[in-house]
Order: C-alpha cells, then sequence, then structure tokens
C-alpha cells in the first residue's frame, strides 16, 4: 500500500432529507489533503451525497490522486448474520442483499420494512428492533420487549469502543442500524461503479487507488468549537486528523486482521489519533489577572502566559525534506534501527575474534564487502575478508583491522597484534534502536534532526500547522514609509520590525496593514483578520486612553486583561481574544514593543505553535559600564559586546530606536535596586538567545 493523497470523511444519516439551511443529523461529508483541509459540505439527502462522492471520486481519479474515504457506519454484521440472510460469508453478499431491497427517496424510505421482513425470516422477534414509524411494521418490535435473537448483540469491534451502539436498533438515539442499512447499499453501487478501482477495508488489500474505511468519529474528536455543528466538527476534524497521519503510521493503523464483521479505524490507536486532535479554542478570560492584582512582575506575567496558553494550530503531515522549522505534533519513533546492521567504520579486512601480541597471518577469501549490499556468504574461521566502509559484517565477522595497518602477500595478510575483538566496528542499532523516539513531541526540527529522521527511515512527519500572525498598526499619526507624512504625523516603525520578528522567530507573518485611530475600522479589521491567522498582534492602543481602541474593543468583547508589568521598556500590555483568537496589544513605542514581543510574544508564540515554551538565553558577563537602578522593575538595556565586556546604548530613551539597530542583544538588570560597576558581571541576552 502506497500513500493517500486525499482524504473523504462521510458523516452518514439514516433518516430522510434535512433541511435546506445546513443541520444536525443530517449528511456532512470534508476533503483534505496533506496541505489543506476544504470546508465541509451539507448534504441534504442520500440521493445529493450519492452523486456527489461519485463526481468527487470521479475527479480525484481523473487526477491521478489515492483516495482514502471513510464513512461513519459499520461496513459489516455481528458474526454469523451475513451467512444466515444471503448464504455467504462474504460481506459484499450482504451490501448487495440491501442495494436490491431497499427503496430510498429524499423523504421516504422502507428501511422499518425490510428490517421487519428480516425479522420475520429469523423467528419474528429480532435481530433488529426500534421502528420509528407511526405505524406498525410486521415482525419489528417498537422496543426491546420481548426482543430475542441467537446473533450476537455487537460486532468485536464494538465491544472494544467505549460507547458504540449496537446495529441491531434502527430508531431513536444511536441508530446505527438504519444508518448502515441506508449506506451499504450506497457503497455497493460506488464499489461497482468505480471497479477495479475500490479496496474496501478491512476486508481488502488496500492496493488500488480507492479505499473505503469504516471510521467512528466519537471515537477520538473532543467537542465542537463554538459556532459548528457536531457533525460538520467531526468530519473536519478526521480528515485533518487522517492526512496528518504519517503514510507509515497511518498503514500501521489500517493493519488488522480481516474478518467479515469489518472494524473501526483506530481502535487501539485512539491515544495517538487523539494526540493529533485540533487544539480547543482560548477563554475569553484566559488571561485575566488574579483578583487584587495590578501590577505584576515579569516572572509573574511570564509564568502566566506559560500555564494558560497552548496550541492553537492543528497537526498535518510534511515530508522531511520541507520539515526544516516545523514544530512536531507528536513523538517520532524509528521504523528501523541505526546502523540497521552490524557494518564496518573503517577501510579494512574483516575476520572473527581479536587477536594478541605477535604476527598474525590470515588467508582472505575470494569476495570482498562493500557498502550497500547485505552479506550473502559468510567468512571461514581463519579466514579474512576485505571490507569498506560502511559495509555490512558477514557471518564470522566481527573485527576489522585498518588497511593501513596490514602487508599484502598474495592471497594473505599479515599483521601484528594486539587488536581487541570488535575493533572498529559498528554494532546494529548502537546510535538508534528500532522503536527508539528519534525527535519529541514540541521539538523545532534543526538540519540535524533531519538527517536524524532519515537515517532511520522517516519520510513524512506529523508537524503542527505554521503559526499565523497577524501584524496591526493603529494610529492616526502613522505613515507608511514612503508616503507622505504631515505635520505631526511619524512612519510606522513598528509593523515592519514586528513582521521581521514574527519571520525571524520562525513563524508565518501576515501583514493586516494600519488602521486609523476609528473604533469601527479597527472592528472591521480585526473581524476580518479572524479567518486569516491564528494570532493577532498589534501595536499602539493597548493602554486605558480615550484613543486606546484595542484595549476598548477587547473589554467589549468581555476578553480583555490590561496587564501592567514591572518592566521598563514596557508597561501596558493588552491581552485578549477576539472571535477565538488570542490578541497581544503591544505599546506604540518601537523600543518598547520589540522588548515585550522578546520577553513576553517570543515564548508564548512558540508554546501557540506546538513548540515547548522557550526562555531566553543570556550568560553574564562582565559590564562595560556603571548604572544605578532602584527597585521595583525588571530593566531592560539595549546592549553589545566589545570586546570581553558588555557596552549599554548611550541613552535610555524609548524613543531611540537606532538604539535598538546599534544593539545586538539585551541586557536584564533584576527587580531590585541594583548599583552596577565595570567589570561587575551582568546578564547578556543576545538577539539568538531570543530565538532570532
Amino acid at each position: 500500500m502506497t500513500g493517500f493523497d486525499t482524504f473523504i470523511m462521510v458523516d452518514w444519516s439514516g433518516g430522510n432529507q434535512g433541511g435546506v439551511k445546513p443541520q444536525a443529523d443530517a449528511i456532512w461529508a470534508c476533503v483534505a489533503s496533506r496541505s489543506t483541509v476544504q470546508p465541509p459540505v451539507y448534504l441534504r439527502h442520500r440521493q445529493k451525497a450519492e452523486a456527489w462522492l461519485a463526481d468527487t471520486l470521479a475527479a480525484e481519479r481523473a487526477a491521478g490522486r489515492r483516495v482514502l474515504i471513510g464513512f461513519d457506519f459499520p461496513f459489516g454484521y455481528p458474526a454469523g448474520f451475513g451467512a444466515a440472510l444471503t448464504g455467504s460469508d462474504d460481506p459484499f453478499a450482504l451490501w448487495d442483499w440491501f442495494a436490491a431491497r431497499i427503496e430510498d427517496a429524499p423523504t421516504a424510505n422502507n428501511r422499518f420494512d425490510v428490517a421487519g421482513a428480516i425479522n420475520q425470516r429469523f423467528g419474528g422477534k429480532g435481530p433488529f428492533w426500534a421502528n420509528g414509524l407511526k405505524r406498525d411494521v410486521p415482525g419489528l418490535p417498537r422496543t426491546k420487549a420481548g426482543y430475542e435473537t441467537t446473533f450476537p448483540d455487537r460486532r468485536a469491534a464494538e465491544t472494544h469502543a467505549k460507547g458504540a451502539f449496537t446495529l441491531w436498533q434502527m430508531a431513536g438515539v444511536g441508530s446505527v442500524g438504519s444508518q448502515a442499512m441506508m449506506g451499504l447499499p450506497v457503497l455497493s453501487r460506488l464499489r461497482a461503479r468505480f471497479a477495479p478501482d475500490v479496496a474496501v477495508w478491512p476486508f481488502e488489500p488496500l492496493d488500488r487507488p480507492i479505499a473505503f474505511v469504516e471510521i467512528w468519529p466519537s471515537l477520538t474528536v473532543g467537542v465542537a468549537p463554538d459556532g459548528w455543528i457536531k457533525d460538520q466538527w467531526q468530519v473536519h476534524d478526521v480528515a485533518r486528523m487522517m492526512a496528518a497521519l504519517p503514510p507509515a503510521q497511518l498503514a500501521q493503523m489500517l493493519d488488522v486482521p480481516v474478518t467479515a464483521e469489518g472494524w473501526i479505524f483506530g481502535l487501539g490507536h485512539e491515544a495517538e489519533l487523539r494526540a493529533l486532535a485540533a487544539p480547543p479554542p482560548l477563554k475569553n478570560d484566559c488571561f485575566a489577572l488574579p483578583s487584587g492584582v495590578t501590577w505584576a512582575p515579569v516572572d509573574q506575567a511570564l509564568e502566566a502566559l506559560r500555564s494558560r496558553l497552548g496550541p492553537v494550530v492543528g497537526p498535518e503531515s510534511c515530508d522531511v525534506a520541507d520539515a526544516l522549522g516545523r514544530v512536531l505534533a507528536t513523538d517520532v519513533t524509528a521504523p528501523r534501527a541505526h546502523p540497521p546492521l552490524p557494518n564496518t567504520a573503517v577501510d579494512g579486512y574483516g575476520f572473527a575474534g581479536g587477536r594478541a601480541e605477535g604476527l598474525h597471518r590470515l588467508p582472505l577469501v575470494a569476495h570482498q564487502m562493500t557498502a550497500g549490499r547485505a552479506p550473502d556468504q559468510g567468512v571461514p574461521a581463519g579466514t579474512a575478508v576485505r571490507i569498506l566502509t560502511g559495509a555490512a559484517l558477514p557471518p564470522g565477522v566481527d573485527t576489522v583491522i585498518l588497511q593501513e595497518d596490514i602487508t599484502r602477500d598474495g592471497d594473505d595478510i599479515l599483521f601484528h597484534g594486539p587488536i581487541k575483538p570488535g575493533a572498529n566496528t559498528r554494532k546494529a542499532g548502537e546510535d538508534v534502536a528500532a522503536g527508539d523516539c528519534v525527535a519529541a513531541a514540541g521539538r523545532v526540527l534543526t538540519p540535524a534532526d533531519l538527517a536524524l529522521l532519515s537515517a532511520v527511515g522517516v519520510a513524512q512527519v506529523p508537524v503542527r500547522a505554521p503559526l499565523r500572525v497577524g501584524v496591526l498598526s493603529t494610529g492616526d499619526e502613522l505613515v507608511a514609509a514612503g508616503g507622505d507624512a504631515g505635520p505631526g504625523q511619524i512612519y510606522d516603525a513598528n509593523r515592519p520590525m514586528l513582521l521581521g520578528l514574527v519571520t525571524r522567530l520562525g513563524h508565518r507573518a501576515v501583514d493586516l496593514g494600519q488602521v486609523p485611530d476609528d473604533r469601527a475600522a479597527l472592528r472591521d479589521r480585526l473581524d476580518s483578520a479572524v479567518g486569516q491567522v491564528d494570532v493577532i498582534v498589534t501595536s499602539g492602543g493597548a493602554s486605558a486612553g480615550d484613543a486606546d481602541h484595542v484595549s476598548a474593543l477587547l473589554n467589549e468583547a468581555g476578553a480583555m486583561a490590561q496587564w501592567r508589568i514591572a518592566i521598563k521598556p514596557g508597561r501596558p500590555l493588552a491581552l485578549g481574544v477576539w472571535q477565538g483568537k488570542p490578541v497581544f496589544g503591544l505599546p506604540g513605542n518601537p523600543v518598547a514593543a520589540m522588548v515585550c514581543t522578546l520577553v513576553f510574544a517570543a515564548p508564548a508564540l512558540a508554546q501557540m505553535a506546538g513548540a515547548a515554551w522557550c526562555a531566553p538565553r543570556g550568560f553574564d558577563v562582565p559590564a562595560g559600564f556603571e548604572k544605578r537602578k532602584k527597585a521595583g522593575r525588571r530593566e531592560y538595556l539595549r546592549a553589545r559586546m566589545e570586546g570581553d565586556k558588555v557596552q549599554v546604548f548611550a541613552s535610555e530613551g524609548s524613543g531611540r530606536i537606532s538604539g535598538l539597530s546599534w544593539a545586538d542583544g539585551l541586557v536584564e538588570l533584576p527587580d531590585g535596586a541594583v548599583h552596577i560597576r565595570h567589570g561587575d558581571p551582568v546578564r547578556f541576552i543576545p538577539w539568538g538567545g531570543f530565538g532570532l
């Protein structure tokens, strides 16, 4: 089985057509690829759904793509039922049996009559129960009272899936029987229409372009976010989740025993799938300060962010070659050991056992070992083989002597001992054993990681989608560089700086432009940004003045916390949630905006991207300056290394943007009072220590 290109998930319905307006308990479908998830499609009734499925599969096949399509109803019945009804254990015989007898229209169908007729064949008291019609149906009881059947109540799959319903129930909550009876005829026709391109799991090997797979979204999908219909959310998240699985992991989950009952995808792998689930939306009060707290020390503010924020982007799958800088969504284990076989670390000659001191002579076998080929013959005791770096050790070889340490004498080699057993060789798996975790969830992948992943045979990795960070400047006084700046106006320095910071921090920067001090215009810009980004970063308007519209709008939305932080430069930081998207309202002063971004936003953005919280990395160096500081605020001074000492910018004025360009990092001074003299150790954090 090779990988799939397209994933289509379908939430089915056994009832009559739904309304024109999208609703629950109808048919929903969603299409995803490794890189995108399309908006879910609402399908009012089964005839519309079948036509949509046929058209979609035809288009995917015409494009040469392999398709995995999941349906949320059982593909088989409990053991013995199919054979008793059709005379065959072949599950497709049961599909065709239903297809020949089910009559279906958008507003009516005969599923209850078919269930009653089946019951009458088996004594009239089962296996089906629950009549959802106003009229009585011969053979189909309205309730389970007096119900009898010789068939198992559930498939083996249902006994393993907590909360799964029985296939014999035809009406009421959890009427899986109706879903299956109305779904299997559709699958029968689609299978015939696209023969021989369709393989059905787990009945057939998935070696064809289209795979039908049974799913049960409730196995792994959580509660739908606000504004989503449950069925709509489930097909979206299962499609995204399945597309995010690396092909090897997906193949492992599909490797189940063949049974005429069928199976539910993901059973036994629930934890792995839940790890790929979309993160829950932030709550509006997630940034609220504790009651009575008005000024927050820097460490308290950082701990609040660290404890309250989590990933806001879902997982997807990515080729290892394209994974540099991406954040791993789940742990990755080695499918193969490295090295896979014992091999030689040098060019030389291999033989068995070490040798004591003295001169040794060994005859050479006729063949030699080179890298890239598996050993196909052994080396007899008392002989040696020519072997080149990286070649696997053949049977009878556990020691290699360097070619520089031997003398050739015809077909013999001569060398002086001693040499220890195992010299110049590598054991299988001595670097990485099969099954070892080679990269942990939350790791930002480096070039070295790509080498390791490739070495153990990993071609695709589950990563978080890139964090899209929107950057917005606010204020009447701002003009984009190159524009005409009137009296009292300034050029916007914050937006290009913040876009650059976001990019250097490894995220996807989205330019949201600049808006004037107009509350309605700002509201419109924030509304439009919600569909484009995962996080919004603003500069200006974050305090409590009349023109501070960022704070005012977040307050109106009931999702605002103004953090007054004991920090210089900085202090006001507006944190909130706008329609489910976190907002960082930075000060308008460029120096304060950059410092607050590095100290607060950088680690918070990393955590929202799915990476580990990343505290800045600094080190102590001798001060090349003198400075007295009062207690009460932590201070960050623009600084750079000159020789073996760190110097600070001549002015601490927060309007001096030139100091940011002059500096190559920040000196961090503690919250308490301090008197720094020349030569005293101070903590210097280079830009690289912030992740730039």
